[in-house]
């Protein structure tokens, strides 16, 4: 049986957490994978996972063996993407993490085209909102939005940037009063991002310096579509990047509130493994987004993230 892949299956058994998610991974059937890794087991005469009907574990030898594994697998990834490099095509498997609204929003309608300039290169796009880990999770390029990045061993370019709008529909103001200063959003109904840095307290930076409020949310949701749509329906105020409501401010359909009074300004970010040779393909989709985010695209995101 072919050792590589008999590794190859085994990692992917472990990083996807169950063998019909690594047949998804691999192209494989769920009795390939099986008989792959008991392949493998046989031929070491150990254990390496322990297999239950809910999960799987790794055993100490499992631990010991995924590590080495782990460690071949990407000397021969960076070995092939050395290659690749010289002849300067971009091609293989290209894994990308991307926040959930923009991802949708902003990157889904640039997937076509990439792939028309790239026809060599396989794509796996995972959208979510938690910060993964790039590399433990596997990922080649993992886009984030932030007020600035914390440093660390990964390389990061910036494509665009944003700023967070404080906003509310007409039909609410109406009913409820506009708030002139931040600190009559104690008095409003707020919902609240779960994953702002700021967690409940919101900081402005206004005419008089800064200044920061402790809102009170009848409501937290990790999804900021979801505040969009709470504001839409009148239901209170929300503070979200002009990416996800630059177009309800432009139609009317909500309103910016106290714009003297500015957040964070957030950029949006590349951020790639720090190696000594970057895979083409990872190259090729950095280069690509800077240009259609912030370049030909440029009066798009103008309009819409300033």
């Amino acid at each position: 049986m072919d050792r590589f892949l008999e590794m190859q299956t085994f990692g992917a058994v472990v990083e996807a957490g169950s063998f019909v998610n690594a047949g998804d991974t691999l192209g494989l059937s769920k009795a390939a994978v099986s008989r792959y890794v008991s392949g493998l087991e046989a031929r070491l005469g150990v254990r390496l996972l322990n297999r239950t009907t809910r999960r799987l574990s790794l055993t100490d030898e499992g631990e010991v063996f995924y590590a080495h594994t782990r460690e071949l697998l990407a000397g021969l990834e960076e070995a092939e993407a050395e290659l690749t490099l010289r002849s300067g095509a971009a091609r293989g498997l290209l894994r990308v993490n991307a926040p959930v609204t923009f991802g949708i929003r902003h990157l889904a309608p640039l997937w076509g085209k990439f792939r028309e300039r790239h026809p060599a290169v396989q794509l796996d796009l995972t959208l979510s909102d938690r910060i993964v880990d790039l590399v433990e999770e596997g990922y080649d390029v993992v886009i984030r939005i932030a007020h600035e990045l914390a440093g660390s061993s990964l390389v990061s370019r910036r494509l665009a940037g944003t700023r967070m709008a404080l906003c509310a529909s007409p039909e609410y103001l109406e009913r409820h009063g506009t708030p002139r200063r931040p600190a009559d959003l104690a008095e409003h109904a707020v919902i609240a991002y779960s994953y702002w840095s700021g967690g409940d307290e919101w900081r402005f930076e206004g005419p008089e310096g800064p200044i920061s409020v402790k809102t009170r949310p009848f409501m937290h949701t990790n999804s900021g579509d979801t505040c969009r749509a709470m504001a839409l329906a009148h239901l209170g105020v929300v503070l979200q990047p002009l990416f996800l409501v630059g177009e309800d401010l432009a139609a009317a359909t909500l309103v910016e509130l106290m714009p003297e009074y500015r957040t964070l300004e957030l950029g949006i970010y590349a951020v790639y493994p720090s190696r000594k040779l970057v895979a083409p393909k990872v190259r090729a989709l950095v280069d690509f987004f800077a240009a259609e985010l912030a370049g030909c695209g440029g009066a798009r995101a103008v309009m819409k993230w300033s």
